[in-house]
């Protein structure tokens, strides 16, 4: 469910377009545009420039893309839309596209950037505009092996790195600019400042859009959506799933049900948690089916990530759908997918986007659900899911809860899924949540966890020799989980986790931490 352009229109939402061209942090742009109070919108790349003149949007981002810009087939957009007056910023891919499309011309360089680099602001008053309040000696983060080679003598350049004379350009005449490096990312430091800066003073944004303005206008289309039915929601104990349910009762009380389906996958103690937030939080009928067997049978033997969330996927939704059988004018399926969830998965359709990997709540679903799907929460960010959980009244023990992936500790136990591993991860993963808990470092850390790896080691106890399980232990600090730190724990407290893990977890011999950043890992392990 997304939010209508009439409905944004009459509430004068001050919107920009993010054109995507297959960027993975197409979606983390958007977000760096909310946090201005602006409405950031994710649309195709190819969308036409009379409906970008229909939308009325206060500027256009293009995003950056794994594509060349000057390989046949690559995406393009319309060239009408560097002519309506509307501000544009294109970033990587999106600069050098606009850059060729207005004379210049984009070759791939001998010499590629990728990661930190040490970027100059020229000194030019136009530099002002875009770098108003940026350090003239700043650090951007880099990926790209092609980059604008020359540009017509309608653009001047506002910036450059060693190796890139090009880092930044803008229009003599029309109010377009290009960075070749990619402000939204957290390795940009001073990035947001520069978005700040093209929404401030390019599109003359004031900032007028709210969280809580989604949360009512998306309560009241739930409501004339689904009328007199029943919407049922599938738990899982994390927090975009009791987000979507505290939503649904806001807007239709006593027509929501709530189908928690144990996988076996679940965490320690997670049924019985579930169990009680949402007889004590909420009165809602809720339905508990026991399906580990069902879900084990089906991954046994099973290694590959892609068909664990896909197995997994569909035999969730069988054992939704026979227990939602048992509900009477159940109409509606409601999930928590997120924005992320939606990029990483490629789900736009014929969309440029390189597939990460299939999110179960959007990549498991069998053609015919006989249930029409309701994702309230389909363009929001994990920080603004938190943010409107807390409006809605949720418990900050629920709406800080670390996030749990749809497939479970399917995706946490590296290879193959038996009862005894399961039984292993869930006892060290408690360990591992315990202790930085009892560290007082729980809301300082974003998500952490523990990995069973399909790999032993030797070892000694007790003056024996042992061959047993290694374990990783992830843990990470984010903004947005579309980029991420690991975050650096203090050495006693790692010590502490390790020293427990192997003293009271059976058949774990070796711990290890996770000190790789997002990207180029995921968070996730599978």
């Amino acid at each position: 469910m997304t939010t209508s352009n009439q409905e944004l229109n009459s509430l004068n939402a001050e919107r920009v377009l993010v054109l995507d061209f297959g960027s993975q942090y197409a979606q983390l742009i958007a977000r760096r545009i909310r946090e201005q109070h602006v409405y950031g919108e994710i649309v195709r790349h190819n969308i036409t420039a009379q409906r970008v003149r229909e939308l009325a949007p206060k500027g256009i981002i293009l995003s950056g893309g794994p594509s060349s810009v000057y390989e046949t087939g690559a995406p393009q957009c319309d060239p009408a839309i560097f002519d309506l007056g509307i501000p544009v910023l294109g970033i990587c891919y999106g600069m050098q596209l606009m850059c060729q499309a207005l004379g210049g011309r984009v070759e791939s360089h001998a010499v590629r950037e990728y990661g930190r680099a040490h970027c100059s602001i020229n000194d030019d008053n136009d530099a002002d505009t875009l770098f108003a309040g940026v350090p003239r000696q700043t650090e951007v983060w880099m990926s790209h092996g092609d980059q604008v080679d020359t540009v017509s003598g309608d653009f001047v350049p506002l910036a450059h790195t060693d190796s890139c004379p090009h880092a930044a350009v803008k229009h003599r005449s029309r109010p377009l600019f290009g960075l070749q490096f990619h402000p939204e990312v957290t390795h940009t430091p001073d990035g947001k400042t520069m978005l700040a800066n093209f929404l401030t003073n390019v599109c003359r944004c004031t900032g007028t859009w709210r969280l809580g303005d989604f949360a009512e206008r998306t309560i009241e289309q739930v409501r004339e959506r689904v009328g007199s039915h029943r919407v049922i929601c599938g738990l899982s104990g994390g927090v975009d799933s009791a987000v979507v349910a505290a939503l649904l009762y806001r807007a239709i009380g006593p027509q929501l049900s709530c189908i928690l389906v144990d996988n076996g996958l679940l965490r320690k103690d997670e049924e019985k948690a579930v169990v009680h937030e949402f007889t004590s939080h909420f009165h809602t009928d809720l339905h508990v089916v026991k399906a580990e067997g069902r879900f084990l049978s089906a991954l046994a033997g099973v290694t590959d990530p892609q068909e664990k969330r896909r197995i997994i996927g569909h035999a969730f939704i069988e054992c939704f759908t026979a227990e939602a059988r048992k509900i009477q004018d159940a109409k509606f399926l409601a999930q928590g997918t997120l924005y992320p969830d939606v990029i990483e998965s490629g789900a736009a359709p014929d969309g440029p986007a390189d597939t990460i990997k299939l999110h179960h709540n959007v990549g498991g679903l069998p053609a015919e659900l006989g249930f029409e799907l309701i994702e309230p929460l389909r363009e929001l960010f994990k920080d603004e899911v938190r943010q409107l959980g807390l409006q809605l009244g949720l418990p900050e023990e629920i709406v800080w809860r670390h996030p749990f992936p749809g497939p479970g500790l399917a995706v946490r136990c590296l290879g193959e899924i038996t009862v005894e591993r399961l039984d292993t991860l869930r006892e060290a993963d408690a360990i591992v949540v315990a202790e930085i808990k009892a560290a007082n470092l729980y809301r300082g850390t974003s998500q952490a966890f523990a990995v069973l790896l399909p790999v032993r080691s030797v070892g000694v106890m007790g003056d024996a020799r042992t061959y047993d399980s290694a374990l990783a232990v992830r843990c990470v600090t984010t903004d947005d989980f579309m980029t991420a730190d690991w975050t650096h724990l203090p050495h006693d407290l790692l010590a502490r986790i390790s020293t427990r893990i192997i003293n009271e977890v059976k058949g774990v011999n070796r711990v290890v931490y996770d000190i790789s950043s997002k990207p180029p890992a995921t968070i996730e392990w599978e």
